[in-house]
């Protein structure tokens, strides 16, 4: 009789953890409740954190009671049809560009991009057609967990100054569920970024030069790059030999390109072209200052220009 129960018991349990499986398995949304993270509603429904943020487009790990969350793959439909790409994480341009049989510059000139940058869950024309970035086709843009100013001005090629102006912003406070006005990108986005870059440029003038220096504390001359063009939603690299690889040569240097020189061994100082041989950078003995290219010592060093814009 006691071998009976034991087993009757077992069987119970055995059901019980199959439908609870079953059950797991069948929704396709969680509430989010206090006290969970994204570790415990993963493991809850049998997911990796990785599938939950790809699903649910989290630009970090932060969840908060009362959000939902998909627990179901975004249908193949969805990602890929016969106009549009939704960007996936980890995509890059190059990457969708040869799956659709584009060139990188057809793919940006389609969906009015200045720049390579994407985002999770952007909608891309890989087709020709009338209809751009869905990003950018609307007036208004809600915000979401883990927004800044920053990413939504990246994402619809506004600068944050834009941004905070057509919103009449004091600060980059923003919350979850505000309404933030947008523009298109259609108004030459370039020009009024290149005008925002050395004014953002010029306001560092006299900061002192310290190795690895990255804030308006002091810079070391890529720091001061670094910094100077993200301000302005244009991200590059840390260092003057990766901007170098990772930016476009042009034969002659425009406003707010960046000019190369070679002070030690290959690309090994940089600054931002003003125009007329003139170049705003964090000098090692000068700190930020603006220099003449047409002086021997830099006219000797000169490697090239080249753009991030």
């Amino acid at each position: 009789m006691k071998k009976q129960l034991l087993m009757m018991t077992a069987t119970a349990g055995l059901l019980f953890t199959t439908f609870q499986g079953n059950a797991s398995a069948h929704e396709s949304t969680y509430q989010v409740r206090a006290g969970d993270s994204l570790w415990k509603v993963s493991q809850a429904n049998n997911l990796s954190i990785n599938q939950l943020i790809e699903w649910n487009q989290l630009s970090t790990t932060e969840i908060y009671p009362g959000q939902t969350l998909s627990l179901l793959a975004p249908h193949s439909h969805d990602q890929v049809s016969e106009d549009t790409y939704t960007v996936q994480s980890g995509d890059i341009l190059w990457g969708i560009a040869k799956k659709f049989n584009l060139s990188i510059e057809k793919l940006k000139s389609l969906n009015g991009l200045t720049t390579d940058t994407i985002y999770p869950g952007q909608k891309l024309v890989v087709k020709n057609g009338q209809v751009q970035d869905a990003a950018n086709s609307s007036s208004t843009y809600t915000v979401q967990n883990g927004d800044t100013l920053w990413i939504i001005a990246t994402r619809h090629n506004l600068l944050i100054s834009q941004l905070k102006t057509l919103n009449n912003l004091s600060s980059d406070t923003i919350y979850i569920g505000q309404v933030l006005k947008i523009t298109s990108s259609s108004s030459s986005p370039a020009v009024s970024k290149i005008d925002a870059l050395v004014a953002e440029a010029k306001k560092y003038i006299g900061v002192p030069y310290v190795w690895g220096g990255s804030t308006p504390a002091a810079f070391d001359c890529s720091g001061y790059l670094n910094y100077v063009y993200n301000n302005v939603g244009i991200s590059i690299p840390r260092t003057v030999a990766t901007i170098w690889d990772a930016t476009k040569q042009v034969s002659t240097p425009k406003v707010g390109d960046i000019v190369f020189f070679n002070t030690s061994s290959g690309p090994s100082h940089a600054g931002i072209y003003l125009g007329s041989n003139q170049f705003i950078h964090s000098g090692s003995s000068t700190g930020v200052t603006i220099s003449d290219m047409s002086l021997s010592y830099w006219k000797t060093r000169y490697l090239g220009a080249r753009t991030a814009l």
